[in-house]
């Protein structure tokens, strides 16, 4: 069996020696290897403010969650590694059984590549020529690769098809027509041209139509009974239209789901044959804000619920008023757009110094601390919405072993590709 990834090129990141490129990272570590690192376990206090971090043992548990779900219900998974695009991160998913890894575009791809991830899914159109001449290149090269990306128009069929003439490329290229929502992302919105597409990838000799694709997460951006009935009535539609097309497969796909109405596409598109892939990618980092609301394991969609599995830590560097605290990190260091980071405890001092207290803005590199017990100096842990917008902004994360412990220990350092 060939493997899902490359061990080998996740191990070597072991090798890569520390220094000034990694924020929070304190000097006394500098030239270290990363695998020193790990053996050595230093603590959080040694690392330096503003700071994210991960938790092992919620990574593990949102991992074994996940995966357990997903076989539970007979479906397969291809996380979305846009949300981590940690190499380290992909290969446990993977070891816990996932399908594949879904990206986003071209970097993305090349990043999953890099480290051997043998099933990759383009969540997207990939219509550059020289991307496409890399591709083709990639395929004929390496007989495992297994590769799919989306059209949702004639036209970008024409380009997929006339790049890949000229790359002469030689494999097929596996697609999937893409349909959309009112409102919505790309996509088909139409039945009819869904059809006629469908039609124009079996005429394209560089191309092999293979499933239907969709992402429902943009029709509803809540759990209301509004938001989940367009998201069942979508579903119902990418169901209907799965079973009318002619694949040139004898396993088709079919694939939708985000981090927030996986259950529905598991209710809804479990039933229609072919493969289903759900590609939800946030659930192994999870959050203290949207997944957490929004999640149907939130929702009583599992037995276990999923635990957030990144904090920030920041210092007050300001009390310039006796209700307000500056601290040292702002929007350049956390996620701000799905709601502010949530003060959960001072190192030190526990959570009651920040009982009543809330961030109330952000700017770009502070955040102001309003109502809290604390004095210049003290550290802040916080909760964190939206793991897509937080991981992104740093290179190397720290993992603790338990950032619920007084004093937690770094026990490894996670390499992001953003």
């Amino acid at each position: 069996m060939v493997a899902s990834i490359d061990a080998g090129a996740i191990d070597a990141l072991g090798e890569e020696r520390l220094d000034w490129r990694f924020k929070a990272i304190p000097a006394s570590l500098h030239g270290m290897p990363v695998a020193d690192v790990r053996a050595n376990r230093p603590p959080l206090d040694d690392f330096g403010t503003p700071l994210l971090t991960l938790d092992a043992g919620a990574l593990d548990h949102n991992v074994r969650t996940m995966a357990r779900w997903a076989d539970a219900a007979g479906i397969a998974l291809a996380p979305h590694g846009k949300t981590t695009m940690a190499p380290q991160l992909w290969r446990r998913q993977l070891d816990a059984g996932a399908w594949g890894v879904t990206v986003a575009n071209l970097p993305q791809l090349r990043v999953a590549r890099a480290f051997g991830v043998r099933r990759v899914m383009l969540a997207n159109a990939l219509l550059d020529p020289a991307g496409l001449a890399w591709l083709a290149a990639e395929l004929e090269k390496h007989p495992e690769f297994e590769f799919t990306s989306w059209v949702d128009s004639p036209r970008s069929v024409e380009l997929m098809d006339e790049a890949l003439r000229l790359a002469r490329a030689q494999r097929r290229v596996d697609v999937c027509v893409e349909i959309g929502g009112p409102h919505g992302r790309t996509g088909v919105r139409d039945d009819g041209d869904a059809r006629a597409l469908a039609d124009a990838v079996r005429e394209a000799p560089t191309l092999r139509l293979t499933g239907l694709a969709g992402y429902e997460g943009a029709l509803a951006h809540d759990a209301s009974d509004e938001g989940r009935g367009a998201v069942d009535a979508y579903l119902r539609r990418m169901a209907n239209l799965f079973g009318g097309l002619d694949y040139e497969t004898d396993e088709p796909i079919v694939t939708a789901g985000g981090s927030s109405f996986f259950d529905q596409v598991a209710d809804v598109l479990g039933g229609v044959g072919g493969r289903v892939v759900l590609r939800s990618g946030a659930y192994i980092v999870h959050d203290d804000g949207f997944y957490r609301e929004i999640s149907p394991f939130s929702r009583g969609a599992g037995d276990a619920r999923l635990r957030s599995a990144m904090h920030g830590w920041a210092r007050v560097v300001s009390r310039p008023e006796p209700a307000l605290a500056l601290l040292d990190a702002g929007k350049r260091d956390l996620p701000f757009d799905e709601g502010l980071p949530m003060p959960q405890l001072v190192r030190g001092k526990g959570p009651e110094a920040v009982e009543k207290a809330q961030v109330t803005a952000v700017n770009d590199q502070h955040a102001f601390l309003e109502d809290a017990s604390v004095e210049v100096g003290d550290v802040v842990k916080l909760g964190l919405s939206h793991p897509c917008t937080a991981l992104d902004k740093w290179t190397l994360i720290p993992v603790l072993d338990d950032a619920e412990a007084d004093h937690p220990a770094v026990i490894d350092l996670v390499r992001t590709w953003f």
